[in-house]
């Protein structure tokens, strides 16, 4: 018997998204006022969920504070009041689109959680626009 267990964090986060490839017209073309030169910000909103099996000695598929951890030390303190562009390795040569930071916190926190479990991130950027990975 599957059960899904989630847990919701958020984060503060300024970036600009910018392909250095393209000109400054196509950059402000494609992206608009997330090209800012001076960067934004956003409150981030990240649900952590993971699928398992009910252990039956505990009666946990996972130890809510043992993710709540893995998600502070893993993720919140590498991004949250960060600059995602100048501040953090992952996003010095990768746009940190939605998409992307979804993808990047994924494959951080899969590193750390065992693959016996199905790991889904969903990223709200905005209380309107999120993303979900894998889909």
């Amino acid at each position: 018997m599957k059960v899904s267990v989630f847990r919701k964090e958020h984060f503060n986060a300024a970036h600009r998204l910018h392909n250095p490839d393209w000109s400054d017209e196509m950059n402000k073309k494609v992206f608009g006022k997330c090209n800012n030169p001076n960067y934004h910000g956003h409150n981030y909103e990240v649900i952590v969920r993971l699928t398992g099996e009910i252990n039956p000695d505990t009666g946990y598929v996972y130890d809510m504070k043992l993710l709540s951890d893995l998600i502070k030390e893993n993720v919140l303190d590498r991004f949250d009041h960060k600059n995602l562009n100048l501040d953090t390795e992952e996003f010095r040569n990768l746009n940190p689109t939605a998409e992307n930071i979804v993808v990047v916190i994924f494959n951080i926190l899969r590193e750390k959680i065992d693959s016996a479990y199905d790991l889904k991130i969903t990223l709200y950027e905005t209380e309107r626009n999120y993303v979900e990975y894998p889909s």
